[in-house]
């Protein structure tokens, strides 16, 4: 049976077929989704699924029999996206999870730890627009395994290097192969979301911020007893990750090949009512946004365990268990950050998350041990639900343009965290890893600039729709 086949819907067993419409056994919500319930089965056992009547209705239009159905959110597909986006972020988050001990090894200093970071950043941050642009004129199933083969070979070098160089080659190798992993990635999530793509995103989000927390574990239980050679064990990561690369891909293709593809995702854009220089500055608004959002993380994941080991005298397993707790705490406020922008709208849920943390990260650098923690777990929690609705935020503003909006923004936020590692590492040199602390506390203030952000989701920023090729 295919990957697209047939997806499990509760444990009853009830099945869904994307090709077979019958109203008379399914509701729907205003929202354009469908609701299943036990009794939506027909005589052989499959779950059918209509167009949604409350949706043409609040939109003031009449659709024609044929129009394709409206879609279910494939949640298998979801599942697997995030599962790979999980396993592709385990293997980026490894490389400044064992700074402490490559530091040590190869007797760097912060500047070099910073050059380290900007490679693996700054490479990923050139490529993914250019990847998101091409991905949009030609869909690409095989990025999803390509990317990750990368990173599969820039784990390997990181075990096997030698000098200092290696290790940024090695560095850039990762950060190509999440070049190529993340516009298609996050292309495939959209597709799968069947409207809901607040929360399709936070779905496939949360996979790479819960990757990134479970990094410095595997750092801290198998390369810091074992040492830089073991992580040619971790190899079996991206293997795993480009397995379930080939399923995703192949539901992928053989979703294009549907006859509803066409004119489910190359139908009908809502054109904005607003002015291409409107556009540009509310974009250049949200690359301000990420901007804050980036520097102030890096300053966490880079160097979050030289802060505890300088300041609280704490081990270096010590120091990576507080990491990846900081890091669970992001990836739990990315799947929050979604479904809260679909219900509440995208810029409600902008302004609180990095605007409402300025208070938290004020505090920080003058808090004991205990509240260090516990004021890095709100911080997380609270900053990390932006991404997800920028992200969203700005497709709606550029419609038509998934791959190359997703590109910009992730690889933007990419550019910011490595070029953010590289200054602050040159900071910390001369003033301190605590001053570092002191100086980025207000970086979150920045979260004014959201005042200018147009109510992209309402009826003033709507004016037509258009067809596209």
């Amino acid at each position: 049976m295919s990957f697209l086949g047939l997806f499990e819907a509760g444990e009853a067993g009830m099945v869904v077929r994307p090709e077979v419409v019958d109203p008379d056994t399914l509701g729907s919500t205003s929202r354009g989704t469908v609701e299943l319930n036990s009794s939506s089965r027909n005589a052989n056992g499959t779950i059918e699924r209509i167009m949604n009547p409350a949706a043409i209705a609040q939109a003031g239009t009449t659709e024609p029999r044929d129009a394709p159905p409206q879609e279910l959110t494939a949640f298998a597909v979801l599942a697997a996206i995030s599962f790979a986006h999980f396993l592709n972020d385990i293997v980026q988050s490894l490389l400044p999870a064992i700074y402490p001990l490559l530091k040590t090894s190869f007797d760097l200093s912060f500047g070099q730890i910073g050059l380290m970071t900007l490679a693996l950043m700054l490479t990923a941050s050139v490529l993914q627009p250019v990847v998101g642009f091409i991905t949009d004129t030609r869909p690409t199933p095989h990025a999803l395994m390509i990317g990750m083969a990368c990173s599969l070979v820039g784990l390997l070098l990181i075990a096997i290097a030698d000098s200092y160089w290696m290790l940024l080659v090695a560095a850039a190798c990762v950060g190509l192969g999440s070049a190529v992993f993340h516009p298609e990635s996050s292309r495939i999530a959209r597709m799968a979301s069947g409207g809901r793509h607040g929360l399709a995103q936070s779905l496939f989000q949360v996979g790479g911020n819960a990757g990134s927390s479970v990094g410095p574990l595997v750092a801290a239980f198998l390369v810091a007893p074992f040492g830089q050679r073991a992580l040619a064990w971790c190899a079996l990561i991206p293997l795993a990750g480009m397995a379930t690369a080939v399923r995703v891909g192949r539901w992928f293709r053989e979703r294009q090949a549907h006859p509803s593809f066409a004119k489910t995702h190359r139908g009908t854009q809502q054109v904005l009512a607003l002015s291409r220089a409107r556009v540009g500055w509310t974009l250049a608004v949200l690359a301000a946004l990420i901007f804050s959002k980036y520097f102030y993380l890096a300053s966490l994941t880079s160097y979050y365990t030289f802060y505890l080991i300088t300041k609280f005298h704490v081990t270096v397993r010590a120091a990576q268990v507080h990491l990846f707790i900081f890091l669970a705490a992001v990836a739990v406020g990315t799947i929050l950050g979604g479904p809260i922008g679909d219900r509440f709208g995208r810029k409600h849920v902008i302004w609180g998350s990095i605007l409402g943390v300025l208070p938290f990260t004020l505090a920080l650098p003058y808090a004991n041990l205990f509240w260090t923690t516990t004021l890095t777990i709100v911080i997380g929690l609270t900053l990390a639900s932006a991404f997800s609705a920028i992200v969203v935020y700005a497709q709606e503003l550029v419609p038509g343009r998934v791959g190359l909006i997703s590109g910009v923004f992730f690889g933007f936020a990419f550019g910011m965290g490595g070029l953010g590692a590289a200054a602050l590492g040159q900071f910390a040199d001369v003033i301190g890893i605590e001053a570092v602390y002191r100086v980025c506390a207000f970086l979150p203030a920045i979260g004014l600039l959201t005042v200018f952000l147009p109510d992209v989701g309402s009826a003033d920023t709507r004016r037509s729709s258009v067809t596209q090729p």
